[in-house]
C-alpha cells in the first residue's frame, strides 16, 4: 500500500460495531478501504449498521465477554482475508454513587469494558503472532481513564484499566510489529450517553465547566482518530492514549 492512510486489502474487526462509536469507526475504516467485520449482541442493530456501511460488511452476533465467542469471531474474520486491524468499541456504563453502587453493576462494567477488551486483544494478537504479520489494535478508552468524576467510580476504574492494558500490550508486542493504542474521547452524543446529556444541568456543566472547546465530540472525530491509529500513518505509535477530549484533561 502506497497511501499510509488507506487500508485496502485489509480486514478490520470492530467489536461493539452495531451502534454509536463502534458503528462510526467501522464506517471510517470502510472508507479507508478495509473489509469490515462488525460484532454486537443485537442482530437488528447489526443489520442496520451493515446496510449503512455498505457491501462487503460482515455482521456477526456474539457476546464478546465469552472467550469461545471471541475465538469464533476472530477466526471468522481471519478467514475472510488479511485480518490486520482490531477496534474494541464494545462498552457500557452504569453511573451511581460509590457508597450504594451495586456489585452486579461493578462486575458488568468490568466484564464488558475490561474483560471483553482483553479477550479480543489476546485472540487477535495470537492470530497475528501465529501468522508472523504486523497489525494494529485500537482500544476504546475515555477521558475518564485519566481523571475521576463523581458518580462514575466503576466506569473510571474500567477505563483506567483499559489504558493500562493498552500500554502493557503495546510494550509486549512492539517487537512483533503489533501496535496497540487507545482513543480516549470526551462525551459523545450516542445512544449510550444521550440519557445523561438530556439532563440540562449535566450538559451545561460538561460544556461550560469541563470542555475548553465548549462542544461535545462527534462520532466522526473519534472515528478519524481510530483510522489514524489503524493505518500505517501511525506506524511508529504504540502504547499511546490519543485523547479526543476537547481539552478536558488539559485543565
Amino acid at each position: 500500500m502506497n497511501d499510509p492512510w488507506r487500508l485496502d486489502g485489509r480486514v478490520a474487526l470492530v467489536t461493539g460495531g452495531g451502534r454509536g462509536l463502534g458503528r462510526g469507526c467501522a464506517q471510517e475504516l470502510a472508507r479507508a478501504g478495509a473489509r469490515v467485520v462488525i460484532v454486537s449482541r443485537t442482530e437488528s442493530e447489526l443489520k442496520e449498521a451493515a446496510d449503512e456501511i455498505g457491501d462487503g460488511t460482515t455482521a456477526l452476533v456474539a457476546d464478546v465477554t465469552d472467550p469461545a465467542e471471541v475465538q469464533r469471531v476472530v477466526q471468522t474474520a481471519a478467514a475472510l482475508g488479511d485480518l490486520r486491524v482490531l477496534v474494541t468499541a464494545a462498552g457500557t456504563n452504569r453511573p451511581g454513587p460509590a457508597r450504594s453502587y451495586p456489585l452486579q453493576d461493578w462486575q458488568l462494567l468490568f466484564e464488558v469494558n475490561v474483560q471483553a477488551t482483553f479477550l479480543a486483544c489476546r485472540e487477535f494478537g495470537d492470530t497475528l503472532l501465529d501468522r508472523g504479520v504486523t497489525g494494529s489494535i485500537v482500544t476504546m478508552s475515555s477521558q475518564m481513564g485519566s481523571v475521576g468524576y463523581p458518580g462514575r467510580v466503576a466506569y473510571c476504574a474500567t477505563k483506567h484499566a483499559v489504558d493500562g492494558m493498552t500500554k502493557a500490550l503495546g510494550v509486549e508486542w512492539a517487537k512483533n510489529g503489533i501496535r496497540v493504542n487507545a482513543v480516549a474521547p470526551t462525551f459523545v452524543e450516542t445512544p449510550l450517553t444521550r440519557q445523561w446529556l438530556e439532563d440540562s444541568a449535566f450538559r451545561e456543566e460538561v460544556l461550560e465547566r469541563r470542555l475548553p472547546t465548549g462542544r461535545l465530540a462527534q462520532i466522526v472525530d473519534v472515528a478519524r482518530a481510530v483510522r489514524y491509529l489503524a493505518c500505517e500513518a501511525s506506524e511508529n505509535v504504540t502504547g499511546h492514549i490519543l485523547k479526543v477530549d476537547g481539552g478536558w484533561t488539559a485543565w
